[in-house]
């Protein structure tokens, strides 16, 4: 049982940062000079990764509320 915790929270640290590396790249996009329409789509993405990112610390809350960062 604690090894299948052990790779739940791992997983749950891993989609956090994997979002928060998402949200990085969008937003460095963003600071980009480029059209309109890829702004828009790239406000588009960051909306998408900052609902990503925290569903991933929601998660992780729920399987280690102590272990949280």
């Amino acid at each position: 049982m604690i090894e299948i915790h052990s790779i739940e929270t791992a997983n749950a640290r891993l989609r956090i940062r994997r979002a928060e590396n998402s949200l990085k790249r969008a937003n460095d996009l963003l600071d980009e000079e480029a059209g309109v329409a890829l702004n828009l789509a790239l406000c588009g993405r960051i909306r998408a990764a900052q609902r990503r990112l925290i569903e991933a610390r929601a998660r992780l809350t729920t399987i280690d509320p102590t272990g949280t960062n």
